[in-house]
């Protein structure tokens, strides 16, 4: 008989068909449901051992509304909206997908950066205007002859760095796990030239792109370190909301700070059409798409339902988030 284990909070993504082929190759069932509040995974969950869930909150008390709630795993990288520390107390096992989408975030930064360094936008929109003009674009530089500061070395960051290279670029880092040791730094030069304090990567810098989480980034990047970027340089962030002090940045470009922002995060999602960074015109934003192609969405779908089929085995899952 088939178990009934499986609740997905919430999803999206327009159908579950690829969770349920894992699923009834596994022969366990599972339940959709439309979560958005705390009031609704309560109501909605009771019974089950193991979630999928996307936005809606998993609060303290869920944890505390559902004993027999033992595993939830996200759809994507940031578990923001799951309170950790809460579920680590209850004994639940909290668990994402890191990796199902790296090369597309990359690939999002290194489009973003692309536009500015070689001014696609900014020419796109001059010859619209009727101006055939090349020299609109100058002052344009060789991509080996930029400095790009990359800030977390980890899976994206590292992704991204490799790319930036191979188009000759010098690359730095900044990762306070490499600066105290606390990861192994044999192969850090196949993917970065240096390793350099924050201060010195904001100085140094032509491009910025920020590939940190959340959790102890917020507002990393505030009027200090924009003030201390180059007029002439360029602040990417596919990361998280919040990283970047969204109203430090509004005064930046009003004032030249710095040449430019392209962001696919927001600190409040979806950013309100009214926002002022939204009306200068060397600002760019994408609605949070970094992690999407057509693979990475199937990926991303098959190994939450693969997790859970490990957890309710017995199994070790391989992406856990919190120590049971």
């Amino acid at each position: 008989m088939a178990k009934l284990n499986v609740l997905i909070t919430d999803c999206d993504h327009g159908n579950v068909d690829m969770e349920k082929k894992v699923f009834d190759e596994a022969n366990i069932s599972f339940e959709l449901a439309k979560c958005k509040t705390e009031s609704d995974v309560i109501a909605n969950g009771k019974g089950y051992e193991v979630f999928i869930n996307q936005y809606a909150p998993i609060t303290e008390k869920v944890f505390e509304s559902l004993p027999d709630l033992k595993y939830v795993v996200r759809y994507g990288v940031g578990v923001d909206n799951v309170d950790v520390e809460a579920a680590t107390k209850h004994g639940v096992q909290i668990g994402n997908v890191p990796d199902y989408g790296m090369n597309e975030v990359a690939d999002q930064a290194l489009a973003m950066m692309l536009n500015f360094t070689r001014k696609i936008n900014l020419m796109n929109d001059y010859v619209r205007k009727g101006v055939w003009d090349y020299q609109k674009s100058i002052p344009l530089y060789r991509h080996s002859e930029q400095t790009v500061g990359v800030i977390g070395i980890g899976r994206i960051g590292s992704s991204f760095a490799k790319k930036v290279k191979a188009l000759g670029c010098k690359v730095v880092g900044y990762d306070p796990k490499y600066l105290t040791k606390e990861k192994d730094s044999s192969n850090l030069s196949e993917l970065v030239d240096e390793v350099v304090t924050l201060e010195d990567l904001l100085k140094q810098s032509d491009v910025v792109s920020i590939h940190c989480p959340l959790d102890k980034a917020r507002n990393l990047i505030g009027e200090k370190e924009l003030q201390q970027m180059k007029e002439t340089a360029y602040l990417i962030n596919v990361s998280r909301g919040g990283i970047i002090d969204e109203q430090a940045l509004n005064k930046a470009l009003t004032n030249n700070w710095i040449a430019g922002a392209a962001v696919d995060v927001a600190e409040v999602e979806p950013m309100d059409p009214n926002a002022e960074l939204l009306k200068h015109d060397n600002f760019i934003i994408t609605p949070h798409m970094g992690w999407y192609s057509v693979q990475a969405a199937l990926e991303l779908k098959r190994k939450v339902a693969e997790e859970s089929v490990r957890f309710i085995n017995g199994e070790n899952i391989h992406y856990p988030i919190n120590t049971i």
